[in-house]
């Protein structure tokens, strides 16, 4: 595992935000990527001069175009959180720096609505660059097993899906009323439906089911006959795991707890000798058993850091390693933000149902 120190190629970057998700996990995964941190963005000069130093930026701009202007680099990385007077300040950056013929990654939300992306696609066309969303889940090594798992052929086709989120419908809007084109607390969607799409692509038919207090399911039907749901469980225990995939194969199964306990009950596996009711011992055999892997914390390794598990590490060094090799990214793209953001409409809008 190489750590930023050992590229010998790397990326030229500028970053821009100081929001706390930048200072808690964007900022620390570069040390794990190729990148060189040219210069750090942000109207906040005390709170930059403090990151700037923390982590080795050699440069510190108060607005993003200014570094945009005066720096020679490759490709800017975005973390303003939630910040913007008119919509989001992510999308504001990622398109400016497109149309400087920059290379552009961004934390969700990297907007807010489907509309928006029409500006990335424009200057994407213009300058042939490459912008990229850093779906973290999209990068999680648990996830990344499950995908494996159901490409492998002893898994068979799969057959179905369930994935668990603690969150909340928004509000249907009242008739005649036009979707909001503000944020909403809704964008929050995008982070399991970001995972729903890495796994098993473009949904061609969706419903939604409500409860009165907005709790509820998404369900969502695929070209091959496959068939999923999308469980948002607002209201469940703060004291319990946030989330929960389960992905069903032909006789095998695939369940990842927590995003980090990933459990393969594999093809051929039974419950001890004999028939399911008369066996005596429930512990088949061996060679065909469940396998269970998680990480453990004893040795302080980097798989169970936070930054890898949770996937932060591996979709940014996605975009590095892509970008260096002279290809697009292959996460995060405009093809998944393009997916991801028409369900997202959808749903905020109140016309999902049978769609």
């Amino acid at each position: 595992m190489p750590y930023s120190m050992d590229y010998e190629r790397k990326l030229r970057v500028g970053f821009c935000g100081v929001s706390d998700e930048a200072y808690r996990h964007i900022l620390p995964a570069l040390r794990y990527a190729p990148v060189d941190l040219v210069a750090l963005a942000t109207p906040d000069k005390t709170r930059g001069l403090a990151v700037a130093r923390q982590f080795g930026a050699r440069h510190l701009y108060p607005s993003y175009q200014a570094m945009l202007d005066k720096e020679e680099i490759d490709a800017v990385l975005v973390a303003t959180g939630f910040e913007g007077d008119d919509g989001l300040l992510s999308t504001e950056i990622v398109e400016a720096a497109l149309k400087a013929g920059l290379h552009a990654w961004s934390a969700p939300p990297i907007c807010a609505n489907k509309a928006e992306i029409n500006r990335f696609t424009q200057a994407c066309i213009k300058t042939r660059k490459y912008v990229s969303c850093g779906f973290k889940r999209m990068g999680a090594p648990a996830y990344a097993q499950v995908a494996k798992i159901i490409a492998d052929p002893s898994f068979g086709p799969v057959q179905s899906f369930s994935m668990r989120y603690p969150l909340f419908f928004p509000p249907l809007p009242t008739k005649g009323q036009e979707p909001s084109q503000t944020l909403d607390p809704f964008i929050e969607f995008v982070h399991p439906y970001s995972l729903i799409t890495h796994l098993f692509g473009e949904c061609r038919r969706m419903s939604a089911f409500r409860s009165n207090t907005g709790a509820g399911f998404v369900n969502l039907a695929y070209t091959k006959g496959l068939v999923g749901s999308l469980h948002l469980t607002g209201g469940q225990a703060a004291s319990g795991p946030l989330e929960r995939l389960e992905v069903i194969g032909t006789g095998a199964n695939a369940v990842v707890d927590n995003g980090c306990r990933l459990t393969y009950y594999r093809s051929g596996g039974t419950h001890g000798d004999g028939d399911l009711l008369n066996a005596e011992d429930y512990i088949g055999d061996h060679g065909t058993g469940p396998v269970v892997w998680e990480p453990e914390y004893s040795l302080g390794s980097l798989y169970s850091s936070q930054l890898f598990i949770e996937g932060y590490v591996g979709i940014i060094r996605h975009f590095c390693d892509q970008l260096l090799a002279g290809s697009p990214p292959r996460l995060g793209n405009l093809v998944d933000m393009l997916h991801i953001m028409t369900i997202h409409d959808l749903i905020m809008a109140g016309d999902e149902l049978n769609r």
